[in-house]
């Protein structure tokens, strides 16, 4: 069932070969779907794009599914655009989950090279098979995880991206991850603090807890930000197993991938963009928050232009916040 009356676009369907993720050391598989959705009355042809990196947990086209009670994201194009409140653009839906449950959208040696192939395989793909976006017309947003790879890919290509935005992008690392480190070492003691016994006990079960999906988040921000090839799927973490002390330089390779101190050195980058929004709730429950507002004190002070809002809501279903986002990207680009 449709949640809307206005005139539905067009969900197309590619495969693409993601040679920049093989050899990754998940076993995940390189080849991906990525949904592209097409407004309606157009082909694609001449349009602006915008490619949705999803948070942690999902995939691509979790955004194109049937959702119940409210749109999925081509629904709300579809009222967005025809309703005129953002000119029509074409969006990319990559599938980029991963065997750790997600992905922060960089270059890893467990993971795979994540940001090649968004730039260099996904893009040039889309683009070539509906005729759009290119050089100065092609925006990237995303929320939590997907956020934060809309951050990073701002911060270090707005070669490629002409107007980014992140809901709720992973920030302030200090105050989002070190929070999380007793508890994940409190669910490897139950495995003999073993990150393998762990994470096969964890992936033979019928049924995941809340508890565990915060266990294999915590992993596969580990894969993302200091991969160890030598280790066990290259997970190793920044703190001793038994004390929880931080190990200072494996929490520094963490912390380079922060974009809340990437914003002091790369900030000048989003400069080079024709629009970046970012915005984060006041009630977020990872505490990114604060993060948020190291990066907006940051790009005010170096004199960056942005958009930048706090919102009265947490970290969760905040899809909503694309009505405000959406329209400023792509009438950036347009």
């Amino acid at each position: 069932m449709r949640r809307t009356d206005h005139p539905a676009g067009t969900v197309h369907r590619l495969i693409v070969d993601g040679k920049n993720l093989a050899n990754n050391l998940l076993g995940d598989p390189i080849t991906r779907v990525v949904d592209v959705y097409v407004p309606a009355g157009h082909d694609g042809g001449g349009l602006p794009l915008l490619v949705d990196l999803v948070g942690f947990t999902a995939g691509g086209p979790a955004h194109t599914n049937w959702k119940g009670f409210g749109e999925n994201v081509p629904e709300r194009l579809d009222r967005l655009i025809s309703s005129g409140a953002m000119p029509p653009v074409v969006v990319a839906f990559p599938d980029c989950f991963t065997r750790l449950g997600g992905n922060q959208y960089v270059n890893s040696a467990v993971m795979g090279n994540w940001e090649d192939f968004l730039v260099d395989e996904m893009l040039p793909a889309v683009e070539t098979r509906f005729k759009c976006g290119g050089k100065e017309r092609r925006g990237v947003f995303g929320k939590s995880s997907g956020g934060f790879g809309a951050l990073m890919h701002a911060l270090r290509r707005s070669d490629i991206w002409a107007a980014a935005a992140s809901h709720s992008g992973d920030a302030g690392f200090e105050q989002l991850y070190l929070p999380e480190f007793p508890e994940t070492l409190r669910a490897l003691a139950a495995c003999g603090l073993s990150i393998e016994a762990w994470f096969k006990a964890f992936e033979a079960k019928p049924k995941a807890s809340e508890k565990d999906t915060l266990v294999v988040m915590i992993l596969a921000q580990a894969a993302s930000f200091d991969p160890d090839p030598s280790a066990f799927l290259g997970l190793r973490l920044p703190v001793d197993l038994e004390t929880c002390e931080l190990i200072e330089d494996r929490w520094a390779n963490w912390l380079a991938f922060d974009p809340a101190r990437l914003a002091e050195t790369h900030g000048r980058n989003i400069a080079n963009l024709k629009a970046f929004y970012l915005d984060c709730g006041t009630a977020d429950q990872y505490n990114i928050l604060y993060g948020s507002r190291r990066i907006h004190r940051t790009l005010d002070r170096l004199g960056i232009a942005h958009h930048y809002e706090e919102f009265d809501d947490n970290h969760t279903a905040v899809d909503y916040r694309m009505d405000v986002s959406l329209p400023i990207i792509a009438k950036a680009i347009s």
